[in-house]
């Protein structure tokens, strides 16, 4: 028997969690994916297959701080740019990983933009 890697288990983990998180135009679909160095966070309406807003950790702005300040702050980015848009309430999709950490830090920055989670 083949080990399973933690990438590979992480993905199974995202399938899993794929088949009941889905984003609708009503309440579209909050997808964050982690990487070692940066997060990516982007509003995704599944229906029409469209990314509605997007917001990562590799602009500008977000550079130099530390990788939990760097989620806040892409958290923030996102809620503004949803707002924008009229997006109040979006369903997340954590991408298989635990809601912990910088996983969770974005989540609450996007519910102290005024977004509902």
């Amino acid at each position: 028997m083949a080990t399973i890697t933690r990438r590979a288990a992480r993905q199974r983990r995202h399938r899993r969690l794929r088949r009941r998180v889905v984003g609708r135009p009503q309440r579209p679909r909050l997808a964050v994916f982690r990487s070692l160095k940066h997060i990516y966070a982007q509003v995704i309406d599944d229906d029409a297959g469209r990314t509605l807003a997007a917001a990562s950790s590799r602009e500008a702005a977000a550079q130099g701080a530390g990788k939990t300040e760097c989620a806040v702050d892409v958290g923030q980015r996102l809620a503004a740019r949803m707002q924008e848009l009229d997006i109040t309430a979006v369903v997340f999709d954590r991408g298989g990983h635990k809601y912990h950490g910088r996983v969770k830090a974005l989540a609450d920055a996007v519910r102290t933009g005024g977004i509902a989670v």
